[in-house]
């Protein structure tokens, strides 16, 4: 799936936090996900749908009612997006790090 349909589910409030349930609590009913929201059926439904498509839930059907879980694989994108960020900022730290310690030393010589 691609990283911006992944970003687009989860950036609207209520898909958030329907994820963010799913993982503190595990598994849910299309209701028990529904409860908090002041919303119809339909609605919930859509918003179910999109984090669907967008590889972050599953559906699977239990006795008469659909269940949801987290689809661990389809955070591998934001994982793997992450991953490239943070190796970044950290080798740019690591130089900012590198010029500030040259600088210290620097300025201690010249004090001398």
């Amino acid at each position: 799936m691609a990283l911006h349909q992944i970003m687009g589910a989860l950036g609207d409030p209520t898909r958030f936090a329907i994820v963010e349930t799913l993982l503190k609590e595990g598994e849910q009913s299309a209701g028990e996900l529904a409860e908090p929201f002041n919303m119809s059926k339909p609605a919930i439904s859509r918003h179910l749908k999109v984090l669907e498509q967008s590889g972050l839930i599953e559906r699977r059907t239990k006795a008469q009612f659909r269940v949801f879980s987290i689809c661990v694989a389809g955070f591998g994108e934001i994982d793997d997006w992450m991953t490239q960020y943070r190796q970044f900022w950290n080798q740019s730290f690591d130089r900012l790090e590198a010029v500030l310690e040259k600088t210290k030393k620097n300025d201690g010589e010249s004090n001398e």
